[in-house]
């Protein structure tokens, strides 16, 4: 999931957007609501989460105004205001969940991976893809495991963003400029050989005994999944 956070307390956005990125989510982070109103209007997001009271812009009027302009990304409020009404002016507003700070993290995650799979129904109006496979090669998307002729293969949160994205546009070119902007977040070629080096790693992983690579050079353009 690609998620933005919009939180203006350091510690709690470090420490949530720490925590996303360990289970492999790609994460912005803004903090204050100005910023926040722009990144969420500009850019394409699985999920918000907003906090209630933030400078320049506050969390509901952000929400309110996001909302105004037509985006149904789910949105989860962070609050320390926790009474009902409270909570019922936050939904009212716009908002899809509540939780009260101080929150336990895990159920924040089910939280959120709640909205972004109610929204991928309501979006596409049929179940919600959660297994890719290519050959032999299946992938669970909420349990987050692969199998590879039936056997676990062990993948570190970068390299299951990059098969996933490999498998959801199997039988199409990936670009390594789309491949960054999908995995990495980049919006601008850093000028590195980080795809190339993942990509040699996953292959490490998934193709040792596969008479052919999974994944195909497209020389001078990107990689390949065929169908």
């Amino acid at each position: 999931m690609k998620l933005l956070i919009i939180e203006d307390d350091s510690s709690v956005s470090d420490y949530v957007s720490k925590g996303l990125r360990e289970l492999g989510h790609v994460v912005d982070v803004a903090n204050n609501g100005c910023d926040g109103l722009f990144l969420g209007t500009t850019e394409k997001y699985d999920a918000l989460v907003v906090d209630r009271m933030l400078p320049q812009l506050d969390g509901l009027a952000l929400i309110r105004t996001l909302r105004g302009t037509g985006n149904a990304t789910p949105v989860l409020i962070l609050s320390a205001l926790g009474e009902v009404d409270d909570r019922i002016e936050g939904l009212r507003q716009g908002g899809d969940d509540y939780v009260v700070k101080p929150f336990a993290f895990s159920e924040m995650v089910a939280r959120i991976e709640a909205l972004v799979r109610r929204a991928r129904l309501q979006l596409a109006g049929s179940p919600v893809v959660t297994r890719l496979h290519a050959a032999d090669v299946e992938m669970d998307l909420l349990r987050r495991r692969v199998t590879c002729g039936g056997a676990g293969v062990e993948l570190k949160p970068t390299e299951f963003r990059l098969l996933e994205y490999l498998l959801q546009h199997k039988g199409q070119v990936v670009t390594r400029t789309m491949i960054l902007e999908h995995v990495w977040s980049y919006h601008f070629d850093p000028q590195t050989n980080i795809v190339d080096v993942h990509i040699s790693r996953l292959r490490g992983k998934i193709d040792q005994h596969r008479p052919e690579p999974l994944i195909a050079t497209v020389r001078g353009t990107g990689y390949l999944i065929r169908e």
